[in-house]
């Protein structure tokens, strides 16, 4: 149907936007989390890689160490294993949380391009939840200068933290000041065309009340939230995932669930949640250490078994 007026000629064109990334305007109405966009018939998921799931290798690179992956070997090796897309962490650029030069940037991007993989997403180290003013606001600068990074580097995305609640203070408390700092990275993201998602990573956000209750604070389109398999801490945790996906602007799909003590995830189940949602847009996985088993971790092997676990979930073949 074609929009009849102004008003909503405005609200039908910011749709496709939101959808793109899995974020609905909050101006919608942020309580219903049963928001859905009338305009997608259906889901249309791309798939990407986080960069943490090599980063084994990856730091024995920077540490000039045998073994190691430099972030264009990674490059290389997604390609081979057939994603869509990367998720290159700030870690492990030279100098994190100093910003590359874009020399580099510039070189990491025409490989990418060169090699078909979008960036679906970058992200930082920070905690935007402790009590000292000073060590925040120097956090919110480190922020802001990566979503910089993230606009030369083509990623639509920025992932922060919200960071771990002092002891001495309550979760309202801390949330009042972590959501300050969340909106004013928010509104230098939305000068940069760069959408911040704060993750849900088993600190001040554990569950989907309190993911959605903090977006509800900031009220930004320009913040939305990483869907976190792994770090719903409920005793249902694909419940949690189906209330935030509304409010998605990227993901981490790990292969075990609750903090890796949850059991192996129901891939199928998890594809399942995300088509009846509509979202559309990068969903990138993320491999980790089974839990007393860092030693025997292999990324190279341990990534292709999630994706392909991912892509049956899907219907694709491995």
């Amino acid at each position: 149907m074609k929009p009849t007026n102004r008003r909503s000629f405005l609200k039908a064109a910011t749709l496709p936007f939101g959808v793109g990334l899995g974020l609905l305007p909050f101006s919608e109405n942020l309580q219903a989390e049963t928001l859905r966009n009338p305009l997608a018939t259906n889901s249309k998921i791309k798939l990407s890689l986080n960069a943490w799931s090599y980063n084994v290798p990856l730091y024995k690179h920077m540490k000039e160490e045998a073994g190691g992956m430099s972030l264009f070997d990674m490059l290389e090796e997604c390609a081979r294993l057939g994603f869509d897309a990367v998720d290159p962490t700030g870690y492990f650029f030279p100098g994190f949380p100093e910003v590359p030069e874009t020399k580099l940037i510039n070189e990491f991007k025409r490989r990418a391009f060169q090699l078909g993989l979008d960036i679906s997403g970058t992200g930082i180290r920070n905690d935007f939840a402790q009590a000292d003013k000073t060590k925040r606001a120097a956090d919110v600068v480190i922020a802001k200068r990566w979503i910089e990074v993230a606009a030369e580097m083509g990623a639509p995305v920025l992932r922060v933290f919200a960071g771990v609640q002092p002891k001495d203070h309550t979760w309202d408390e801390t949330a009042v000041w972590m959501t300050e700092a969340l909106a004013e990275v928010a509104e230098h993201g939305s000068k940069f065309g760069v959408i911040v998602g704060v993750q849900n990573h088993g600190d001040m956000l554990k569950s989907a009340d309190e993911v959605i209750k903090i977006l509800e604070m900031v009220k930004s389109d320009w913040l939305g939230t990483i869907v976190d398999t792994g770090f719903f801490l409920t005793p249902d945790p694909y419940a949690d995932i189906a209330r935030v996906i509304p409010y998605a602007v990227n993901w981490q799909v790990k292969e075990l669930l609750s903090d890796r003590k949850g059991g192996k995830i129901d891939m199928a189940k998890l594809v399942g949640i995300i088509r009846a949602s509509n979202y559309r847009g990068y969903v990138p996985i993320e491999t980790l250490p089974e839990p007393g088993k860092d030693a025997e971790y292999d990324a190279y092997k341990k990534v292709p078994e999630l994706l392909d676990s991912l892509k049956k979930g899907l219907g694709m073949n491995p």
